[in-house]
């Protein structure tokens, strides 16, 4: 193998003998820092010709290796949470030849994934969800008497997510042998205590130390002091002793979970061993570890945020190698309007989980930090507290991405919807989104959110309609206004144009015709507009309206659309099942009409990861697809 000219062998001399964990556990602990380099230095090399998520995969290199070195994989389970921090783990476990294959189209994912591979235990393309998972996989494997470990690795802020929460409160109260490590990388738990705290972990996890609990544990229970009330108490008061002597005190703890930190997430030798001690361990426990994101590549460490996923780079000098971009992108679009409406209005805030430079509210919150809320990766709390903030008299811009707010979907009806609250939901990244593949596609926004009453729901055409949409949304008379709208950039439109309001539930016609009305709804309606001039051109006289409201659906539009073409051809960026098209099928139904109709959408399955420009063709979206689907449908 090869990796940018160099032959591995010579660059990589450890990792180049590593197909599979079984090979790293034949190395020498003391061989173990020399594999930690390589392997970051092969991630940099990787990631400098082939973007994806650099930061958070260097963080957590030694971790990877102490991992994969101490535990049985895949016997037994490691699950990555968030998944970006697992390109380490995916070269150690039989992919590093095709890792430069990386998030492209039919190349490995950017995201642990069972169908992948046996090494990766569970899915994780979004945050907080290991806990919960890792301890299915550990009371399964108990009741199973498959004897097989499970480690939850949870980092880059995903801690914040309610779900994780939820797991943790789970955890204390059902019997599992679960490993918790929290890879704490730009939060605290606990405030570190210095030579104290070290010498804690050093008791806590001796053979020693743990061989006289043990005993006592079964001495007391003889006693009869092990009953569940008795038994939570008498851990409560040694959680007691513990913090006393420590000054200090965590949730975990709190919830009679063993915890053992803070450890040098950076030392592989001190990894390894305190995982070795605390492996075979009763009962569930937390390994806490400090690490630092971008470890090993000075720029990244610097900036942690712009090289969560930086793009093209040089791996010698850290010079990012950007292209020009030919338009404004959606999300800026989105930012710089909605500091123009805060400088208009006082009631406008802006509210994001832990996404404000992917979203671009960092524009508003240069200006006006006072009026950004980052409530980090906790999307049904941000939709509620928006909720709240609307209550009062606010006028919240909740900015979330349209499959993080999947993770919401309460929180819009109950909270939002049914006290017809006045909140903006803003989805960024709506329909396919690229190489995050089918974690990260926008394609169910329209199909979930359609039923839901009070919800005003629309997608712009371009940034002027953007931009006129936030505007109309903003407006006294409205209420909850959802604006969906993709990631990356516009048409090259003109924006910076005065607010125009946008008549609610008005779609616009840009071409008539006689026989095809091409119905859109979209930034893929730009696409549409070509081919209907292409279909023109081949003697198939075509339509292009742009319905821009999926709710209220422009039926007055719609109608008149019945009486003067023979069909309809529906066009989103969504999943067909329940979205745009199901939305103009029920029109016709109540209508009375039947006419034929042809449904250009994301099909009933997952999309895997690719390119836009890949995905769109495979799916007979894009431009050449369409055109042939509806001109063979003409003829």
């Amino acid at each position: 193998m090869e990796s940018n000219g160099v032959k591995s062998d010579v660059k990589y001399p450890l990792l180049s003998g590593i197909e599979y964990p079984a090979d790293l556990r034949r190395l020498t602990v003391d061989q173990l820092p020399q594999v930690c380099d390589e392997l970051r230095s092969f991630i940099i090399d990787q990631l400098s010709v082939n973007p994806g998520h650099l930061a958070s995969s260097l963080g957590v290199v030694e971790l990877t290796v102490a991992l994969h070195y101490v535990f049985n994989t895949p016997d037994d389970c490691i699950v990555w949470d968030v998944g970006h921090q697992a390109y380490g783990h995916k070269i150690l476990t039989g992919r590093r030849a095709v890792f430069n294959t990386n998030r492209k189209y039919k190349g490995i994912s950017g995201f642990p994934n069972p169908a992948e591979s046996r090494y990766d235990a569970f899915i994780a393309g979004h945050a907080s969800n290991s806990v919960s998972a890792a301890l299915g996989l550990s009371i399964a494997s108990e009741r199973l008497h498959h004897d097989h470990k499970v480690v939850a690795v949870i980092g880059d802020g995903a801690m914040t997510g309610g779900l994780a929460f939820e797991g943790l409160n789970n955890v204390c109260v059902n019997p599992n042998n679960l490993l918790i490590i929290l890879n704490d990388n730009n939060m605290s738990i606990d405030t570190p205590v210095g030579g104290m705290s070290e010498y804690l972990m050093a008791i806590t996890t001796s053979p020693a130390y743990n061989r006289i609990r043990f005993r006592m544990y079964h001495w007391l229970k003889k006693l009869g002091l092990m009953t569940d009330n008795k038994r939570n108490r008498i851990l409560r008061m040694a959680n007691s002793f513990k913090n006393w002597a420590s000054g200090s005190h965590n949730i975990f703890e709190g919830l009679n979970i063993r915890y053992f930190g803070q450890l040098d997430g950076h030392d592989v030798r001190q990894m390894v061993k305190i995982l070795n001690d605390i492996k075979n361990f009763q009962g569930p426990r937390v390994l806490h570890i400090k690490t630092v994101k971008g470890k090993g590549f000075a720029p990244a460490e610097q900036a942690a945020t712009i090289w969560h996923a930086p793009g093209l780079f040089n791996p010698v000098t850290g010079e990012r190698k950007k292209s020009a971009p030919q338009a404004s992108r959606y999300q800026d679009v989105f930012g710089e309007t909605l500091l123009e409406l805060a400088r208009r209005d006082e009631r406008v805030v802006g509210i994001t989980p832990a996404m404000p430079t992917g979203c671009s509210m960092t524009i508003l919150q240069r200006e006006m930090p006072d009026r950004v809320y980052d409530v980090g990766i906790a999307e049904g709390h941000a939709v509620t507290f928006s909720a709240g903030l609307a209550k009062e008299g606010l006028l919240p811009y909740c900015n979330i991405y349209s499959s993080f707010m999947q993770r919401a979907y309460d929180g819009i009806i109950h909270d939002v919807a049914l006290q017809n609250l006045h909140v903006v939901l803003c989805l960024d990244r709506a329909g396919l989104v690229g190489a995050d593949g089918p974690t990260h596609h926008g394609a169910f926004d329209m199909a979930y959110l359609r039923p839901i009453p009070n919800l005003t729901i629309a997608s712009p055409l371009n940034e002027l309609d953007l931009r006129n949409l936030l505007y109309t949304a903003s407006l006294p008379s409205n209420g909850p206004f959802v604006i969906r709208y993709p990631r990356g950039c516009g048409e090259g439109v003109e924006w910076h144009k005065d607010f125009e309001e946008t008549p609610i539930g008005k779609g616009v016609a840009y071409m008539e015709g006689d026989d095809l009305a091409m119905l859109t709804i979209g930034p893929i309606g730009n696409v549409a507009g070509r081919v209907a001039q292409r279909l023109c051109q081949a003697g198939v006289s075509t339509g292009w309206y742009d319905m821009r409201f999926l709710k209220p659906l422009d039926t007055d539009l719609l109608a008149e659309v019945t009486r003067r073409y023979r069909r309809i051809a529906t066009i989103e960026d969504g999943s067909l099942n329940g979205g745009f098209d199901s939305a103009v099928l029920e029109a016709l139904a109540d209508m009375g009409v039947s006419m034929p109709v042809k449904r250009i959408g994301l099909p009933d399955r997952f999309v895997e990861h690719g390119s836009p420009a890949d995905l769109y063709h495979v799916l007979g979206m894009d431009e050449e697809g369409m055109f042939n689907s509806l001109n063979a449908w003409g003829m």
